[in-house]
């Protein structure tokens, strides 16, 4: 009797361990991002504040004049966690052009956790960000995460996309070049 408990342990670890494998999405696996939304007229964004990685607060407004992709996000999230290797390649995509990539996090473990799951997947090309009441979230009327807005350079919202998508294609570089104004 130990022994078939024993194989049906095993091959139930087996089994759920290449389940689990099979469902982590990768950026390729993503969406591509043609469920962009289109903001017509493009509104103002909303006043948001947030804290870096030495808790230093910021708001959105230190960044007008630069477009900005805004990722809301937790690391609790597992599309949010498929997609940020492809945001951290559209953040070095579009470093050169001055649009900045700003994920702010709602995770209640704040900066540490998002420092452990940047460091767990090598994510290196994005600022570490935390909303860490998730005012963003609600001031920005986002329906859940992730979601992703692209702001233009007078800091109006120019599109939308809710769920997780490939950020990391030329498509996805140029369709934010063409917004970002």
């Amino acid at each position: 009797m130990q022994l078939i408990t024993r194989r049906w342990a095993l091959a139930t670890v087996g089994t759920l361990a290449m389940a689990g494998f099979r469902r982590k999405l990768h950026a390729e696996e993503l969406e591509s991002i043609a469920r962009l939304v289109l903001t017509d007229p493009p509104k103002p964004m909303p006043e948001i504040s947030f804290e870096d990685a030495d808790g230093k607060p910021h708001t959105l407004a230190e960044f007008r004049d630069h477009a900005m992709v805004l990722n809301l996000w937790a690391t609790w999230c597992m599309p949010c966690i498929a997609e940020m290797a492809a945001l951290a390649a559209l953040s070095r995509t579009l470093a050169p052009d001055d649009i900045a990539v700003l994920p702010l996090s709602s995770d209640r473990g704040g900066v540490d956790a998002v420092k452990r799951f940047y460091a767990a997947h090598e994510i290196a090309a994005l600022p570490v960000l935390i909303d860490r009441k998730g005012a963003a979230v609600e001031a920005l009327g986002a329906r859940g995460i992730p979601t992703t807005i692209i702001v233009d350079k007078q800091g109006r919202e120019r599109a939308r996309l809710e769920g997780a998508a490939n950020w990391a294609t030329p498509e996805a570089a140029q369709k934010v070049r063409s917004l970002a104004g």
